[in-house]
């Protein structure tokens, strides 16, 4: 008789699991993810005969965790398709090319080396929220499918590289771009130099091994200083561009030929002008972070832009909800449901990327330098527990909504005054709150900085160092 399994609740995201290997997630919690989701794809296609693909990235615990959940999965009696070590893109396009009931990939994305996770899809829509937390009463009950499941095994990287290279576009460009490409020991790094061998013009890869202990720098392309190593290769090699990508290959970061980093809501604003010269009036999604800049510059384009809650499921939700072609997060997520799939794919953004800039006749620095130029923070992380981040918050807006602010609470609270917008959320990945400023000048920057410190300080949170 099965026998029931509770998680540590701090694991159980609004997108994703993911938590501390050894202390908060442990092989026996992979294991009941496995028999819980099988059960939940067993129940939703009333079938026997259910294919689940899974792969993992190259974190250190990854292979153990995979084992785990691939036991789990089998009990349930799901046909099992091992795609194996690869960039989470892989597992979400395998799900695709095999019309899977649905797909795992065991992988702690961005976060620190001794963290692991899984991200999960039902059929081709991503698995998120609610249906996480059923997870949890499933195994809470031991309420599980019983059955006999198989185990198979696929080589789905030439079909993924093919399908990456069928959209790359040369426009005839004179002279191919040169790029420094970044996969910063991350589970991208095979394939990351099976696609520059493929791709015109000069490619240089840096932290191409996969080596889940991360020794060059932390595979985060958010935070600038993991960036150093790529502006170096850029500036040194002469160089058009450099690319980056975080741990398990869907967030992408991009710096300019000067050493300039060129953040996630930049990326989008030159992808939304090239496709909106194919699909005009599209609808294109941003998260709460994104800088004002980026609908503005879709707006002008005769774009629709629309600002949603940051999370890749719940982006990925409301594509599907309004058809559009294109989205994107400031954290480096971008999404193409143009020409592909609708999911996160950093290394396919990579290749629509460098075929806008070949397609607009001009450099990648001239693209960007045509963004009307703010001054902002970065996207700013600074400690907070898990149980206090969304009260203090929650505190903010109200003691905000009660002042009379202008105030967009979709996804914590992005307050927009004379000087400009501030924001402040709860991370759905880490024990942090996120902040972020945004100004036409250095002294409307300051007084949003000012602005709020001074909310942290009155929920009793030590102000980060703005």
């Amino acid at each position: 008789m099965s026998s029931a399994h509770e998680f540590e609740s701090t694991v159980l995201r609004e997108y994703d699991i993911r938590g501390i290997v050894g202390g908060t997630l442990v092989p026996g919690d992979a294991f009941a993810i496995g028999r819980a989701f099988g059960t939940v794809v067993r129940r939703e296609t009333d079938s026997d005969d259910c294919q689940v693909c899974v792969g993992r990235d190259g974190r250190l615990s990854s292979l153990e965790m995979e084992a785990a959940l691939i036991d789990g999965l089998t009990e349930s009696g799901i046909a099992v398709l091992r795609v194996g070590l690869g960039p989470t893109p892989i597992l979400y396009y395998s799900v695709h090319r095999y019309d899977a009931a649905g797909g795992i990939m065991v992988t702690g994305s961005h976060n620190p080396p001794d963290y692991n996770g899984f991200k999960f899809m039902i059929g081709k829509k991503p698995f998120f929220g609610e249906q996480i937390q059923e997870l949890a009463q499933i195994a809470g009950a031991a309420d599980y499918a019983a059955g006999y499941g198989s185990v198979q095994s696929a080589n789905v990287a030439p079909e993924y590289l093919s399908r990456l290279l069928q959209d790359y576009d040369p426009a005839d460009r004179p002279a191919p771009l040169s790029v420094a490409w970044d996969p910063g020991n991350g589970s991208s790094g095979e394939i990351v130099q099976q696609l520059t061998g493929a791709l015109p013009g000069r490619h240089v890869v840096i932290n191409g091994k996969i080596d889940g202990s991360f020794p060059a720098h932390h595979p985060d392309p958010t935070v600038e200083k993991n960036l150093q190593q790529l502006k170096s290769t850029v500036l040194s090699d002469g160089l058009d561009l450099g690319i980056a990508f975080d741990g398990d290959g869907d967030r992408i970061g991009v710096i300019d030929s000067r050493g300039q980093v060129v953040w996630g809501d930049q990326i989008l604003a030159v992808l939304s002008r090239d496709l909106l010269k194919v699909v005009p009036g599209a609808t294109i999604i941003a998260d709460v972070k994104a800088s004002q800049v980026l609908f503005d510059e879709i707006t002008n384009c005769g774009g629709d832009p629309v600002m949603w809650r940051t999370g890749h499921s719940l982006i990925k939700k409301k594509m599907q909800e309004t058809g559009s072609p294109l989205a994107g997060e400031m954290s480096g997520h971008i999404f193409f449901a143009h020409n592909y799939y609708g999911f996160d794919d950093a290394l396919y953004a990579a290749v629509r990327l460098l075929s806008a800039i070949n397609r607009s006749g001009e450099s990648f620095d001239e693209l960007f330098d045509r963004l009307p130029k703010v001054v902002n923070t970065p996207e700013l992380r600074f400690p907070c527990t898990e149980e206090r981040k969304f009260a203090a918050v929650e505190e903010v807006r109200e003691r905000l909504a009660a002042s009379g602010a202008q105030v967009n609470d979709i996804d914590g609270v992005r307050v927009t005054t004379v000087d400009g917008w501030w924001l402040l959320r709860a991370s759905n990945t880490l024990d942090v709150l996120v902040a972020r400023c945004e100004a036409e000048d250095d002294g409307a920057l300051e007084r949003l900085k000012s602005d709020l410190v001074a909310e942290l300080e009155k929920s009793g949170i030590a102000a980060p160092d703005l």
